[in-house]
């Protein structure tokens, strides 16, 4: 299975790519993750330089997003909602004439230094998902709090055991749920 993951963190220093260095690690065997273009790469949407044509970095965003087998959103909390690259990058994946995220098994999860760990920006971002028609798994949720306290800040790494449990088990369950979900749209075609 080919999962892919957006990352919604633009800081070397990322609590929210640690996660996303340590899915790997994390995930059943015979999953592996592509990590996609940063948000940053993209310029900012605008209705103008799409009349003149998709950037190449767009298109190539929403290609990889076509063929994963699913999404997984790996992002911090910015003003009660999502980051303004993650969100710029969302908009401009609408706009393709594909749809990438319709129909796609989406995996959330969120890292913050705050007690509620980017609760807000994961439940704006699944009020997104339901405009790009993507098929969010609910639960189990991961939002990890206070994330400065479960990552090493000497090397990066994700080192709060129960931490990497619950991701451990979230993954598991996404990858049932990618598989419901593709033997369902096997049984539709």
């Amino acid at each position: 299975m080919k999962l892919t993951i957006l990352l919604g963190s633009l800081r070397k220093g990322s609590f929210n790519a640690a996660i996303a260095r340590a899915l790997p690690g994390l995930a059943p065997s015979g999953v592996s993750f592509e990590t996609l273009v940063p948000v940053n790469q993209l310029p900012f949407y605008d209705a103008d330089i799409q009349a003149g044509g998709f950037p190449e970095a767009v298109t190539s965003l929403g290609r990889a997003i076509k063929v994963a087998d699913g999404i997984v959103i790996v992002t911090p909390e910015y003003n009660y909602s999502v980051p303004g690259g993650l969100k710029n990058a969302i908009d401009w994946l609408s706009r393709l004439p594909d749809k990438p995220f319709a129909g796609k098994p989406v995996l959330i999860q969120t890292a913050s230094t705050s007690l509620l760990g980017g609760a807000r920006a994961q439940y704006h971002l699944r009020q997104t998902m339901v405009f790009l028609d993507a098929a969010v798994m609910n639960l189990p949720e991961v939002m990890v709090a206070q994330a400065q306290h479960k990552i090493d800040p000497a090397t990066g790494e994700l080192t709060d055991a129960p931490t990497r449990e619950i991701i451990a088990k979230q993954l598991q369950n996404f990858v049932v749920f990618v598989r419901k979900f593709q033997a369902g749209a096997k049984l539709q075609a």
